[in-house]
């Protein structure tokens, strides 16, 4: 998970401060360096943490905080601000077109994620702003690479411009707008070719993509997982290229955070998206306030009622809060509730954006999205009058409903204890639910 360890480290400074009643300046200068060293370790460009150090102790230091009632709070407010000023300060959108199609040119280099998260953006931009995007594929090096974008595309529902066997990338690039204006496609995202690093072949071959088709924007894929190196990749194309914004690729991996945290502080252009997993639906708007609240352990509740919302049909929602106050949860309820949230991210991103949920606790935890196909075999293994009242089903069913399901009879009894205890809670929080405005209360299990 992103920024894992940089997040544990940066509490655990932090908690030493909280234990203190009143600070002193040496208190605060002794907290910086420590997170100084968390910094460095995080691979945070050494000019970035300087400044962002000098900052937080200019502003921690002053009589303000210092006779504070609650210093040790506002030293940690300090710090997130300083966070999300480092990181840009607010989301940046991409820029549309006045006359379509709005051009997108994704440039990086080889083993960055960019084929892939080109589609995932053309994909979010057909889900949540209704565009007809079209995917060009200007990659005429690397084998297969037309074949890779046709099948994310497919994945997205976003149909692909090719031409196979023509080398001629500008060309492909010039008619595959045209295409899109003659068919009604109002964004056309450019999947360029990338290198094994930065050379003069590639440079020459974007500059004079870029001259041809005069793109609305230059999204630079960065790989995360790749530190200071995805930081200096970022310079090079800037300086040849003049960018217009970045997509931070594999942010779900144990990444250490220092390219986020420094890239907009060294090339002056803002991450606009970040890709946080393998589904072709795990791409986000980079939000800097959001992601200094995770980085700090306070969660990200706002993303997390996005997704819900995304995600979430109203008319299933205000079905099953019914069933809630009526008491009349089922098993058939439960999945739909259990593929939902799958759909939001699975178990572990949800939990990572709850308030005061600790990395280190979810590895303890070891959430299993395996264990979730389980549970979706089991109750669909069941009759529907076994769903609709499990409490029929007996020795005999539960042998039948395990051998159906490929699970062993215990994970049947597992599951329905589970699901008793969901009920019995729904059954309290029904009581207490009681008068209240309808529409209140949502039960994502």
């Amino acid at each position: 998970m992103a920024f894992e360890s940089l997040s544990e480290r940066l509490s655990a400074a932090f908690k030493r401060l909280r234990g203190k009643g009143k600070l002193t300046e040496a208190d605060v200068k002794e907290a910086m360096r420590e997170v100084r060293l968390v910094l460095l370790g995080a691979d945070v460009n050494v000019k970035v943490v300087k400044a962002f150090v000098a900052a937080v102790t200019e502003r921690a230091t002053g009589a303000e905080v210092l006779e504070s009632l609650t210093p040790a709070q506002q030293v940690i407010k300090i710090v997130n601000e300083e966070l999300v000023k480092l990181m840009g300060g607010e989301s940046t959108k991409l820029k549309i077109a006045s006359a379509p199609p709005t051009v997108v040119m994704m440039v990086g280099l080889q083993g960055s994620g960019k084929t892939t998260n080109t589609a995932k953006l053309a994909g979010m931009y057909a889900r949540q702003q209704n565009k007809r995007p079209l995917l060009a594929a200007c990659d005429v090096y690397r084998p297969a690479a037309v074949d890779q974008l046709k099948v994310v595309g497919e994945g997205v529902g976003v149909p692909v411009y090719a031409e196979p066997g023509e080398t001629d990338v500008v060309e492909i690039a010039k008619r595959a707008v045209a295409h899109a204006k003659k068919h009604g496609n109002d964004m056309v995202f450019l999947d360029t070719a990338g290198r094994l690093h930065v050379d003069e072949a590639l440079m020459d071959e974007l500059r004079r993509l870029k001259e041809a088709v005069s793109p609305t924007e230059i999204l630079l894929v960065v790989d995360a997982m790749t530190g200071q190196d995805a930081v200096n990749v970022a310079k090079s194309f800037d300086e040849l290229l003049d960018i217009t914004g970045i997509v931070m690729s594999k942010m779900d991996g144990d990444t250490r955070g220092g390219a986020a945290l420094s890239v907009k502080h060294i090339t002056g252009k803002p991450i606009k998206f970040v890709g946080t997993g393998e589904k072709l639906s795990d791409i986000e708007v980079f939000h800097p306030d959001r992601m200094a609240s995770r980085i700090l352990g306070m969660g990200d509740m706002l993303t997390l009622i996005e997704k819900a919302q995304q995600t979430f049909d109203e008319k299933k929602a205000q079905e099953m809060e019914q069933k809630l106050r009526a008491q009349k949860f089922d098993l058939n309820d439960f999945l739909e509730q259990m593929r939902q949230m799958k759909q939001m991210g699975g178990v572990e991103q949800l939990a990572a954006m709850m308030p005061g949920v600790k990395a280190s606790a979810l590895k303890d935890a070891e959430f299993d999205e395996k264990a979730l196909a389980r549970v979706e075999a089991i109750i669909t293994s069941m009759t529907p009058k076994e769903r609709a009242h499990p409490e029929i089903l007996g020795a005999s069913r539960k042998r039948r409903v395990a051998a159906g399901a490929g699970v062993k009879v215990e994970d049947v009894n597992r599951l329905l204890r589970q699901f008793e205890q969901i009920v019995t809670l729904t059954k309290q929080l029904g009581g207490l639910a009681k008068g209240k405005r309808r529409g209140a209360i949502r039960f994502p299990f």
